[in-house]
């Protein structure tokens, strides 16, 4: 971390904003960890999002954070539905950030795409009010779309441009990793200087083993555990397949699995697993947070991530393939860019999105002890030398810094007339 850089442009108390849209507070375990953070460096910190799961309250002073949360009518799975959504969310996060600025005031805001939307909330406040802008860069929307609806298109071309605008807005952008980190200098013709990398991992003085849930493995040995969430792209179907190849082709009636999450699909992956007659193997948790999420890791065998490959899979850095390693759970994951970038020879491969593949890989685990514990200790090395949330929290600090040194300048107006009425070129 660049000391003299945070000690110049950091007041003692910052008061910083951060709105996110696709995930209620405190279950984006990404966005939680960032504002505990800053609260524990002495900001104050204030988060507009959803409302979501046990967490209605519209407002909550939680862990010493303020949390602000609006309605979110409906979760979109199709494209006019994410404009409704997010236009919904749009809305309120503008009443709320007035109320936001009332109450408590904010000197920056941090804007946590999906969607990337919030960039006109960003430069409404940085251009009229001289506030510093922040994009916190979780996803790659064209892309997204694209492994969502299996093409391009009108809606994939505006959401290029809204990418791009966002960058353009942003004093400073978090990426995610690496390849996020080229996106936001390629694409969003950012300097490289003012894009930080902060990656998505536990932090292990936390981030512990602790009792197991053992009910989840429902009488059987063997445990296979996925936690995440469940949209289009996300491959939990792939995950059911291959437990119903286990199940009913290899005849195992030894091996469980658990299901930890929420999303778009959850209801559609359930009926499918009743109609595979898997309701006795396979246990839907629904969102498990803190402790209870805990207990389900510390009873995974095995842990798996079937997200297939395609554009945008193989570009993200996903948060269970950290909180594997640091629990030292082996996993099967199909050959993904990043996903092997950060995991390397703890954790096996399978092969052209295959779900029997993905099951012959998850059994050579289940039958091997030995490989379990190898691949266990190797991603556990690994969590330990090069997962450090120390390093994370450091960026995390100089982003903040270096855009609080860049707001202090004098900026011109973002030219958006100019980039809105460009025709929009289809892509390539």
């Amino acid at each position: 971390m660049n000391l003299n850089l945070v000690g110049a442009y950091m007041p003692e108390q910052l008061k910083i904003l951060i709105i996110v849209e696709n995930l209620t507070m405190p279950l984006d375990r990404r966005v939680w960890q960032e504002a505990t953070t800053l609260r524990d460096e002495g900001h104050q910190v204030t988060v507009i999002c959803p409302k979501g799961g046990e967490y209605t309250k519209p407002y909550e002073f939680l862990d010493g954070i303020h949390v602000y949360r609006h309605p979110l009518p409906f979760e979109a799975d199709r494209a006019l539905g994410y404009a409704l959504e997010y236009g919904s969310a749009l809305f309120w996060e503008f009443l709320l950030s007035i109320k936001v600025l009332w109450r408590h005031g904010f000197d920056v805001i941090q804007a946590c795409n999906p969607p990337d939307t919030i960039f006109l909330l960003g430069g409404f406040y940085k251009y009229l009010m001289g506030k510093a802008f922040i994009f916190d860069h979780h996803d790659i929307n064209p892309e997204l779309f694209e492994a969502k609806f299996g093409k391009r298109g009108f809606f994939h071309r505006l959401l290029t441009v809204l990418e791009k605008l966002t960058f353009m807005t942003a004093d400073t952008s978090i990426a995610t990793n690496g390849t996020f980190k080229r996106i936001a200098i390629e694409r969003g013709k950012m300097d490289a200087d003012n894009v930080f990398i902060v990656r998505s991992i536990p932090d292990l003085k936390k981030f512990k083993r602790v009792e197991p849930d053992l009910k989840l493995k429902n009488g059987r040995k063997h445990l296979i555990g996925y936690v995440g969430i469940m949209g289009a792209q996300d491959g939990v179907d792939i995950l059911i397949e291959a437990m119903a190849d286990i199940v009913h082709r290899q005849k195992r009636t030894d091996i469980a699995c658990a299901i930890v999450g929420s999303g778009t699909e959850l209801n559609a992956l359930k009926e499918m697993s009743h109609n595979l007659g898997l309701d006795n193997y396979i246990t839907f948790t629904g969102f498990l947070s803190g402790p209870d999420l805990l207990s389900a890791f510390s009873a995974f065998n095995i842990g798996a991530i079937p997200d297939p490959k395609n554009t945008y899979n193989d570009k993200i850095s996903m948060n269970k393939v950290f909180e594997y390693m640091s629990l030292k759970i082996p996993f099967v994951q199909f050959d993904l860019g990043e996903g092997r970038e950060i995991a390397g020879e703890a954790s096996l491969y399978a092969e052209n999105n295959d779900p029997k593949h993905f099951a012959e890989q998850l059994i050579r685990l289940t039958d091997d002890g030995a490989l379990r514990e190898e691949l266990g200790g190797i991603g556990a090395k690994r969590a330990a030398e090069k997962l450090n949330w120390e390093d994370e929290r450091s960026r995390l600090l100089t982003a903040y810094a270096k855009a609080m040194k860049i707001n202090g300048r004098k900026r011109r107006w973002l030219p958006l007339p100019g980039v809105l009425t460009k025709r929009l070129k289809p892509s390539t």
